[in-house]
């Protein structure tokens, strides 16, 4: 009996951490959605100006859904607060595991979750500023006479929330490429060896993620090889102390 108490007062004890961390969280980002939410149209403005740019003089996107001039842009504001939340969150989750991790893996986590958030930063700028442009004048020179072209805005809104995840996520690549190498699970020559399996995986991918048009694809999945080659690179630099340590020890 004894023996068990002190193993449930500690798993108690982690659970009730652990409600803590994600009530902080939840506070920080409905804080955040708070202050953003009477922008909440200058901030749907902001999103939807790549598209804006592209519809001839005099065109305006449309809402098919009674409810939607709403709720898309508290979407869109909601999304925003998760972006600018998102150091805070992930340091939460950090702050959870710290206690049950190595010292030295303490020292790689902080690194990794800065680096992780702006990375998914630099993914969603990329699609944003580069991307969309591109995506939406094509699209626009595909278009049939006769056809107006006026997009639903909450298929737009749901259209640029699929290619943030995915772009977002491709940015990613490096820290994954890192820690796969240092948790020991692959080693950099056997990245390098299946590099030709990662570049037809990444033209796949994005094949099935991005619009049906060879621009977008190919801005997809050549950022994609680029970091994995990135990944791959820093994974070696971060290796090589670790090596030397590790012989000067020997």
């Amino acid at each position: 009996m004894g023996t068990n108490e002190p193993e449930s007062e500690s798993f108690l004890s982690h659970l009730f951490e652990l409600r803590d961390r994600l009530l902080r969280a939840v506070i920080a980002l409905v804080v955040v959605f708070l202050c953003l939410f009477p922008f909440a149209k200058s901030i749907y403005a902001f999103l939807a100006k790549p598209m804006l740019a592209q519809l001839p003089p005099g065109v305006q996107m449309v809402a098919l859904e009674v409810t939607s001039p709403f709720f898309i842009p508290v979407k869109v504001t909601f999304l925003a607060a998760l972006v600018i939340a998102l150091p805070f969150i992930l340091y939460q989750i950090w702050a959870f595991v710290a206690p049950g991790l190595y010292a030295h893996e303490k020292r790689l986590v902080g690194p990794l979750v800065g680096a992780s958030t702006v990375l998914f930063v630099c993914g969603m700028a990329f699609a944003y500023y580069l991307v969309f442009p591109l995506v939406f004048g094509v699209m626009k020179t595909f278009t049939p006479d006769g056809v107006s072209w006026m997009p639903d805005i909450a298929a737009y809104f749901n259209f640029v929330v699929n290619m943030f995840i995915a772009f977002g996520v491709t940015f990613e690549v490096p820290i994954v490429v890192v820690l796969m190498v240092k948790v020991g699970i692959v080693s950099i020559a056997k990245l390098r060896e299946v590099r030709p399996y990662v570049i037809v995986g990444a033209f796949i991918i994005a094949a099935v993620v991005t619009p049906p048009d060879v621009l977008s694809q190919l801005m997809l999945a050549l950022p994609l090889c680029l970091l994995y080659e990135a990944g791959i690179i820093v994974a070696a630099v971060i290796s090589r102390p670790a090596r030397a340590e590790s012989e000067f020890q020997k």
